[in-house]
């Protein structure tokens, strides 16, 4: 069976080695680097098996890459503490988007009226999420996501693609990037939110695309390779505005 495997981080801003993966599913940890080939110090070595070859890396890699517990306790917290936290942000509120679908985007007349063909007025602001993002925006904080979308894309992501509309009014920045291209920077396929990049809150959903639960993440090292997940994501992703029009023309 084929490992799952995370890239948890490397020792070097080069080449990319040494570094360190974790398998998901056993936690067992593989490291590489370049291989230790000195015979005399590799007959020093003690418990060498049959087959093993011994890598050399940094401390520090180690030291900053390596998972830090035997086993992690989740922090889970219930949606309500969740929606606290974007009045509690100081800076900047993140998320990457990789779902398909979102069960409760269903349940809502916009999106009946998506569904039906009808064009959808994103003009009425007066909800509790809208005021909340124009205070944010008013205090100088900054939120933005990156949507991943699928070739062709599915009803729920043309859906998110015209309420883009309704998120860039309130002050929020919404681009988009391609599946193919979130699978070749081996961009996670989790939804999150980094807030003023110290704090990770990862949602978990249902097998009906329900939002269930929401685990905090605070550990340096995790939340480091979230951030790197956005950096590339913002990079490689385009404003939305772009990105329908690409649609559009490819139509």
């Amino acid at each position: 069976m084929v490992r799952r495997l995370r890239f948890n981080g490397t020792g070097s801003g080069v080449n990319g080695c040494p570094s360190v993966h974790e398998d998901l599913d056993t936690g067992e940890v593989i490291v590489h680097g370049p291989p230790l080939t000195d015979p005399e110090d590799i007959a020093r070595l003690r418990h060498l098996g049959e087959g093993e070859v011994p890598v050399v890396v940094p401390r520090e890699l180690l030291v900053d890459w390596g998972p830090k517990d035997m086993t992690r306790k989740a922090k889970v917290i219930d949606l309500d503490e969740f929606d606290r936290l974007f009045t509690q942000f100081e800076h900047t509120a993140w998320r990457l988007e990789t779902r398909r679908r979102y069960a409760s985007d269903e349940v809502t007349e916009t999106y009946a009226q998506f569904t039906r063909g009808e064009p959808v007025n994103w003009n009425d602001q007066d909800s509790e999420w809208c005021a909340n993002r124009r205070a944010q925006a008013a205090l100088g904080k900054r939120v933005g996501r990156v949507r991943i979308v699928d070739d062709p894309p599915t009803t729920g992501q043309l859906y998110l693609l015209d309420n883009a509309r309704r998120n860039s009014a309130v002050g929020e920045r919404i681009m988009n990037l391609r599946r193919v291209d979130a699978d070749r920077l081996n961009l996670p396929s989790e939804d999150f939110w980094i807030f003023d990049s110290r704090m990770v809150a990862l949602l978990k959903f249902d097998d009906a695309d329900n939002l269930v639960g929401v685990e905090l993440i605070t550990e340096p090292a995790e939340v480091v390779r979230y951030s790197m997940a956005r950096d590339a994501a913002m990079h490689h992703a385009v404003p939305y505005e772009e990105f329908a029009a690409s649609l559009a023309v490819k139509e």
